[in-house]
């Protein structure tokens, strides 16, 4: 079990009070991966969240013809991991794999969903949070398509 101040400095978590961060905690451990070792697979249940510390996890898909293509990569602050076992049908979009040695919070996501359901004043600012995460990711997300196909206006 870790202490609240181990969660302390993500955002998605910003919202929760210190009472609210130590029932979080209860349900995280830390977690330390090799270069190359897998998080998870693209189809699988979604179980787990990660708080990354230190250290870069890659997203990957599957392209056919084409082999395993780069996502995206997260670093320091970031989330991994959010939404697949937030909201249905809980299964893993992507596939993960640490890029370098990673040190990481994993948060127990089947504690966290019942939690939230039981207690509306720790689900609301959590989800909250999840849903900034998930903005942020969004915006992200445009802004490396504008780089890549450049804007509509420019052509």
């Amino acid at each position: 079990m870790l202490a609240s101040a181990d969660l302390a400095g993500f955002r998605p978590l910003d919202r929760l009070s210190r009472d609210q961060l130590s029932t979080v905690a209860r349900h995280a451990e830390a977690v330390r991966l090799e270069a190359g070792d897998r998080l998870f697979e693209a189809g699988q249940p979604a179980e787990g969240c990660w708080l990354i510390r230190h250290g870069q996890a890659v997203l990957e898909t599957t392209v056919p013809d084409r082999g395993r293509l780069v996502v995206q990569t997260l670093g320091p602050g970031d989330v991994l991991g959010w939404s697949s076992w937030f909201a249905a049908p809980h299964h893993w979009q992507f596939a993960a794999v640490a890029g370098s040695r990673l040190d990481a919070v994993r948060l127990d996501t089947r504690a966290l969903q019942a939690l939230a359901a039981t207690d509306p004043a720790l689900g609301y600012p959590l989800t909250l949070g999840l849903f900034e995460a998930l903005m942020a990711r969004l915006d992200a997300t445009r802004l490396r398509l504008l780089d890549l196909y450049g804007s509509p206006r420019e052509r």
